[in-house]
């Protein structure tokens, strides 16, 4: 629903500031509330003006009272759910080092830490941690680790020491194009995910298609 699309962006992007007053506040819980609440009251300028910048540029302040006084219903339901929030916000930031693997931060206590899953190099836990270990692991030349990508019904009798042969033989000019493609894609990549299995799109028509088995991401086609 358009609704649904338009508003999930600019709730993502109300994180970045405001308050009950809709002035700037360092406390995620009280920017949605402010946002909830003058979404409640269709207060669409005050709502309008707790977006972030980019979020903004996304979506005209036309475009965005147009949704609100088209879709009432939906609006109370989501400033409703806002309002009681399943748990404390938690604010994270991604920072990708030059040549190395994106790495993920926690506001905590009024100081960014680094989380958990910095740790795991070849973690497989969402899309595009999964993505970013099978370059990884690719480029450590950890064939080992690149089978745990691979699919239940994909596997049969493959092993690391043919997987190796096939990508490091007739096979390697493709593969290294196709992995410095998704390299240079993954710092701004979008996932489109429908349950379990997501998509991505890389470089000028590549796609990556990924499924998710016993809780964990693996790469189910890669062209």
């Amino acid at each position: 629903m358009v609704l649904r699309r338009s508003l999930a962006v600019c709730l993502a992007a109300v994180l970045c500031g405001g308050c009950a007053s809709t002035q700037a506040s360092a406390r995620p819980d009280e920017t949605l509330r402010a946002y909830s609440r003058a979404l409640a009251a269709g207060r669409t300028e005050d709502a309008y003006r707790l977006l972030s910048t980019d979020a903004k540029k996304s979506i005209s302040y036309e475009d965005f009272r147009r949704i609100v006084q088209e879709n009432p219903e939906e609006v109370r339901d989501l400033a409703q759910a806002l309002e009681r929030p399943a748990g404390a916000p938690s604010v994270t930031a991604t920072v990708t080092p030059p040549g190395g693997p994106p790495l993920l931060l926690v506001y905590e206590d009024g100081a960014w830490k680094i989380d958990g899953s910095s740790i795991d190099l070849y973690g497989q836990t969402t899309p595009e941690r999964a993505v970013a270990a099978f370059v990884r692991a690719y480029m450590n030349r950890r064939f080992d680790v690149l089978l745990r990508f691979v699919p239940e019904a994909q596997r049969g009798d493959l092993d690391a020491a043919s997987l190796e042969k096939a990508w490091m033989g007739e096979q390697r000019e493709d593969v290294e194009r196709m992995m410095q493609a998704l390299k240079a894609a993954l710092p701004t990549a979008r996932f489109e995910i429908l349950g379990e299995r997501a998509t991505m799109a890389y470089g000028a028509s590549g796609t990556l298609e990924l499924v998710r088995e016993h809780g964990v991401w693996k790469i189910e086609d890669l062209k």
